[in-house]
């Protein structure tokens, strides 16, 4: 009996052994599939946190180019503007020296990029307010600048207009010689063609009439050329006003126009000068500073 009684505490034991293996055996089981598991989540959620510090990078990296499209001519501005953009620059390389990442570090990182973006939208917003503003002041500026080249352009065109009207007007008023006629006189004032007998030269015209030309005293100058291309000259003081220079003149006489036809007649006196020579003698008549008629004689 006490053998059997034995044998049964033996199986008993054996029995209650093998429950506790079989128990342990599955805890062990239990805790292997549990490390597992929460292995793979780690996995995971590391692998989440990459992708989120990857992404903080990128946008990171977004912000600084936007940041360089922001440049304009103001140094004050460029200044803030790098000032900005180095803080986004000093938060990439905090994030990309970071090797182990939390999800703590995750949040506050989210959290910084957020507050540049927004501090980056409001350059923005300025920017475009500043750049729109610039546009209008440009604009502005262009349509100044077009209305005083247009007024510019108005001015030549009166200026010139003006102007062309003076010369209208002195066109009108410039006196015409008419009728003219240039003859040699011998000792007895009888018309002759011998230049060793022509004691005198005779211009004879008519001062047309002219209702736009100013009436009064006016001095006729004549210039004889001879067939050589000498002037003949009394005095080197004979000088007018021709034009932008004082030339010599042969001949003059002072005249009393009043606007209609006047005849007149100017003489060259030869007397106790060299003997004229041959040939074609051309004649020039002034008044007014114009040249108002040409003739020629010919001496024989």
């Amino acid at each position: 009996m006490d053998s059997s009684h034995t044998d049964n505490n033996q199986k008993t034991r054996m029995k209650r052994n093998n429950i506790i293996v079989i128990v342990l055996s599955a805890i062990l089981v239990f805790v292997v599939v549990l490390l597992f598991i929460q292995r793979n989540e780690n996995k995971g959620i590391v692998s989440e946190l990459k992708a989120e510090k990857d992404s903080i990078q990128i946008e990171l990296n977004q912000i600084i180019v936007r940041y360089d499209s922001l440049r304009t001519e103001n140094d004050t501005i460029n200044e803030q503007l790098m000032l900005a953009q180095s803080k986004v620059k000093d938060l990439l390389l905090e994030v990309e020296q970071t090797k182990r990442i939390s999800l703590n570090r995750i949040t506050e990182y989210q959290k910084e990029v957020t507050t540049l973006r927004g501090i980056m939208r409001d350059w923005a917003v300025q920017m475009d307010s500043l750049n729109s503003r610039n546009k209008q002041l440009m604009d502005e500026n262009l349509e100044a600048r077009e209305q005083v080249r247009r007024v510019e352009s108005e001015n030549v065109q009166l200026s010139q207009e003006r102007e062309r009207l003076q010369q209208n007007l002195q066109r009108a008023a410039m006196l015409e010689a008419r009728e003219m006629l240039a003859e040699g006189l011998n000792n007895r004032d009888k018309e002759t063609r011998q230049a060793r007998n022509t004691e005198k030269i005779r211009i004879y015209f008519v001062l047309g009439k002219n209702v736009s030309a100013r009436r009064g005293a006016k001095n006729i100058h004549v210039r004889i050329m001879r067939p050589d291309q000498l002037l003949l000259t009394k005095s080197a003081g004979d000088l007018f006003q021709f034009e932008d220079s004082r030339i010599q003149y042969s001949a003059m006489r002072e005249v009393n126009y009043e606007g209609l036809d006047l005849p007149v007649a100017i003489y060259w006196d030869n007397a106790n000068e060299p003997r004229l020579m041959t040939g074609v003698y051309t004649i020039n008549i002034f008044a007014d500073g114009n040249m108002i008629g040409e003739t020629k004689l010919e001496l024989r």
